[in-house]
C-alpha cells in the first residue's frame, strides 16, 4: 500500500524536470543506468510493488532503457535481500546476486533502448519541446516526504532473518521494525503539516486514529490500512493545496490500474506453483519434487528450466532465499538456483500482465525472454564455476 503512495509522489511531486534530467531520454547514458541500476537498493519490494513505481517514472518521461533498468533492478538489487541470500544461501551467491542483478539491469535496459531506438529518438525530439515549469518547493523537502515514505516501506517489509541469526543488526532490526517504522511515521507527520501544509488538527486526528487502531488490533494491516484511508480522506477534502488532492487520485489511479492484474496473476500463479508467504512453501498443482528433479546439475535445460520458472512463479519479498534454501537442500543445482534467483524476484505473471498493459505486448515479450535468457546463461556461468 505505501507503493501506491510513493508513486503518487513520483507522479505529482517530483518535477518531470528531475524525472527527466537522471532517466529522460536525453539525460547522460552513465548517469541513468547507474541510477536505475543501484536504486532498488533503498527498496524492499517485490516483482509487483515495484510496478506502481516503475509505471510512474515511465509516465513522467523516463527513457525506456533506464525505465527498464529501474524495472528489473527494484525487486533484484534490494539491501534487505542481498544480505540474506548471502547470510543464508552463502557469500558467493550473494555476490552473484548483485553483480548480475547490476549487470542485468544494465545491459536489459541498453538492449531495449536499442531494439526501440527509433521511438526513443522521437522522445527525445519531443522532450526538447516540453516547457518545465519551476518548482514548487525546495528539492530536499521533496527529497524528504519521498524518502520517509520509503522508509516506511522498507521496515515495514523487513522480514524475519534466518533461524541461526539470533543476534546483531539483522534480528534486532526486525524485531523493532515496527517502531522504527512508527518512528518514520512520526516524520511522515511532520512532512504532512509543514511541507505539504495540511492543516494540523488534521493530520493529529488521523495519527490518533491509527495509533488507537495499532494498540486495539493484532495485526499490524489494521493501522496500515487506517493510516491510509485518514491520509486519504485528508488529502482529498485539503483546498488549500491542490497538489495534495492530485496526489492521493493519482495513487488511486495506480492502483485501479495495477490492483486487478495483480489480484489475478496471483492467484493464477499460487494455483500452478503454490504460495511463497510467510516463509512457508504451499504446493499447487505442480508438485514441487517435479521442479526439483528438472533442475538438478547444471545443464542448459535445468537452468533455463529454473528461470521459466522463477519468472511466471510469484515471490513474496525476501522469501525467495528461504525456498531456494529448501530447493538447493532437495538437490537444486547452485546454476540453476542463481538463474531462478535472478528472474524470479523482478518477474512473475503478475509483474507481466501489468506491465502489458504499461509498455505493450511487444515489449513486455521482448523484456521477459531477455531476463529468461540472460537468467540461464548466467547460471551456466555461475554453475560451472562453483
Amino acid at each position: 500500500m505505501p507503493a501506491f503512495f510513493i508513486a503518487g509522489v513520483i507522479s505529482v511531486f517530483v518535477s518531470q524536470g528531475a524525472v527527466l534530467k537522471y532517466f529522460g531520454a536525453q539525460a547522460k547514458k552513465w548517469v541513468a543506468y547507474t541510477v536505475a541500476s543501484v536504486s532498488g537498493t533503498i527498496l524492499a519490494v517485490c516483482s509487483c510493488t515495484i510496478l506502481p513505481l516503475f509505471s510512474s517514472i515511465h509516465k513522467r518521461g523516463a527513457g525506456l532503457g533506464p525505465a527498464i533498468a529501474f524495472l528489473y533492478s527494484g525487486p533484484a538489487i534490494n539491501i534487505l535481500a542481498i544480505i540474506l541470500t548471502a547470510r543464508i544461501l552463502g557469500f558467493e551467491m550473494g555476490v552473484a546476486r548483485v553483480i548480475g542483478a547490476v549487470v542485468f539491469a544494465v545491459v536489459i535496459g541498453s538492449v531495449m533502448a536499442i531494439i526501440y531506438r527509433k521511438e526513443e529518438k522521437e522522445k527525445a525530439a519531443e522532450q526538447m519541446n516540453i516547457d518545465i515549469p519551476p518548482e514548487k518547493r525546495p528539492l530536499w523537502q521533496t527529497a524528504f516526504h519521498f524518502f520517509t515514505l520509503v522508509f516506511i516501506l522498507v521496515f515495514a517489509n523487513w522480514g524475519k532473518p534466518g533461524e541461526d541469526v539470533t543476534s546483531g543488526g539483522l534480528f534486532w532490526l526486525w524485531v523493532n521494525k515496527w517502531y522504527i517504522t512508527s518512528a518514520f511515521g512520526v516524520l511522515f507527520i511532520y512532512s504532512l503539516i509543514f511541507i505539504l501544509k495540511i492543516k494540523w488538527w488534521q493530520v493529529m486526528a488521523a495519527a490518533i486514529v491509527t495509533a488507537i487502531s495499532a494498540f486495539v488490533s493484532t495485526s499490524p494491516l489494521v493501522p496500515m490500512v487506517v493510516g491510509m484511508a485518514g491520509l486519504s480522506i485528508i488529502t482529498l477534502l485539503d483546498k488549500r493545496e491542490p497538489e495534495n488532492r492530485e496526489w492521493t487520485i493519482s495513487s488511486w489511479d495506480f492502483t485501479k490500474q495495477i490492483m486487478p492484474l495483480l489480484a489475478l496473476g496471483v492467484l493464477v500463479a499460487g494455483f500452478l506453483l503454490g504460495s511463497t508467504h510467510d516463509n512457508v512453501q504451499m504446493a499447487g498443482i505442480i508438485p514441487n519434487n517435479w521442479i526439483t528433479a528438472f533442475v538438478g546439475g547444471n545443464s542448459v535445460f535445468s537452468n533455463f528450466f529454473a528461470s521459466i520458472v522463477g519468472a511466471f512463479m510469484y515471490f513474496a519479498t525476501l522469501t525467495e532465499v528461504p525456498i531456494l534454501q529448501g530447493l538447493i537442500a532437495a538437490g537444486m543445482g547452485k546454476g540453476p538456483a542463481l538463474a531462478l534467483l535472478l528472474a524470479g524476484p523482478s518477474l512473475s505473471l503478475p509483474n507481466m500482465l501489468v506491465i502489458r498493459g504499461v509498455m505493450g505486448t511487444q515489449k513486455t515479450l521482448v523484456y521477459v525472454l531477455l531476463v529468461v535468457v540472460m537468467a540461464t546463461i548466467s547460471g551456466l556461468i555461475y554453475g560451472g564455476l562453483f
